[in-house]
């Protein structure tokens, strides 16, 4: 299986960098990393009305988008679970 590029749009990395745990932190960028070999790993969730995927981490989530013709995964947003919600997405 090809490796896929990982891009991590600003607004999301600021979303990581105001985790308060460290240990969060590390686990949601290793999980976040993990998707460049497997895009759709056991426990990610497609998202109805968008092209988009949640993964969970903890009390925390990740939403990204996937494209397949050029390998590129690319994660849109990081929150923690209540403020990741429908509306949002």
């Amino acid at each position: 299986m090809a490796r896929y590029k990982l891009l991590i749009k600003p607004s999301a990395v600021k979303e990581i960098e105001a985790i308060s745990r460290k240990k969060d932190r590390q686990r949601i960028i290793e999980r976040i990393q993990n998707l460049a070999a497997n895009p759709r790993p056991e426990g990610c969730q497609k998202l109805s009305g968008r092209e988009r995927y949640r993964l969970r981490q903890g009390s925390y989530r990740s939403v990204y988008s996937i494209e397949d013709d050029t390998f590129v995964v690319y994660v849109v947003r990081v929150g923690h679970r209540k403020d990741i919600d429908r509306k949002t997405l």
